[in-house]
């Protein structure tokens, strides 16, 4: 299959092109840069230069395609509802591309989050509060499947993570450890978040691609809930600091999102699809130190 995948060079694509080139598939991968289109050519991949905002790449992937992934997102924590705004004109743009064409379309979603409650793929996803819109978008590609497209989201959680690269919301707790000489949590700490090493979540991308039926929801989940307080002690370790508590306001923006309690499981994707997580978790990843200069 020749599968088009949006944000190829990003931190879950860099590892979802290979694991598609591995099992057999070729890849066409949208890059904004030079050096992102030299970094998915090493993979062995075709990049297409453009980006979520550029429709008419979006249209020519699609066009030359088997299938879509769809992994990219802005990610500007500051300024999060134009990062939105562009992914659902990017979803809408791809819906109509492959509408009636019976081709798979993949996209990488959130778990849901319901305090209080461990979140499984029956769940609706989260159309309210600062990432709603992404809910929604979840929500208009998998009805997709109503519309001759073979739909799938597969959720991810806030953590998706892999030693000495890539540590999702726990990018952002060694920053701030880094620049205060505190590693700080919201609260109690209480609140618990849900992880996935990149690498598990790639096999089951890919698994999503060429094996989920029209409207299906997965969980690439691998640790239901770490403590925020259990992670930022963690970080302290390594880091040699003080673990202290904060204010959410002290995060910005993305300070409401770590108050919230948000855990998740993927006990029925792990038993309809046979995806079982099995690299390092979140903690042992923390753990081992070895955090890049910039944390991803």
């Amino acid at each position: 299959m020749r599968v088009f995948v949006t944000g190829a060079s990003g931190s879950i694509g860099s590892v979802v092109v290979p694991e598609l080139i591995a099992a057999g598939h070729e890849v066409l991968g949208l890059v904004r840069s030079g050096a992102a289109a030299t970094a998915v050519s090493t993979a062995g991949a075709t990049p297409l230069r453009g980006d979520l905002t550029d429709l008419d790449s979006l249209r020519a992937g699609a066009a030359q395609a088997d299938g879509v992934i769809n992994l990219a997102f802005g990610n500007d924590w500051s300024n999060l509802q134009p990062c939105i705004e562009a992914e659902t004109e990017a979803i809408q743009t791809l819906a109509d591309a492959l509408a009636g064409s019976g081709k798979p379309f993949v996209h990488a979603g959130l778990t849901p989050m319901e305090p209080g409650h461990i979140s499984t793929e029956d769940d609706p996803d989260t159309t309210d509060g600062p990432v709603g819109g992404r809910g929604l978008n979840s929500q208009t590609v998998l009805n997709l499947a109503d519309q001759g497209v073979r739909s799938s989201v597969v959720r991810l959680p806030r953590s998706v993570h892999q030693r000495a690269t890539h540590y999702g919301f726990c990018s952002v707790l060694i920053a701030a450890a880094r620049r205060t000489g505190v590693s700080m949590y919201v609260g109690d700490g209480a609140q618990r978040w849900p992880a996935v090493n990149r690498l598990d979540a790639a096999r089951l991308l890919r698994i999503a691609l060429e094996d989920a039926a029209p409207g299906t929801v997965l969980h690439a989940v691998a640790d239901e809930g770490d403590t925020m307080r259990s992670l930022a002690e963690a970080v302290g370790d390594v880091l040699a600091v003080p673990v202290e508590s904060t204010s959410p306001d002290d995060f910005g923006l993305i300070g409401r999102l770590f108050a919230l309690d948000m855990p998740s499981s993927s006990a029925l994707t792990q038993k309809r699809f046979g995806w079982e997580p099995t690299h390092p978790s979140l903690m042992a990843d923390l753990a081992a130190g070895d955090y890049p200069a910039q944390a991803g």
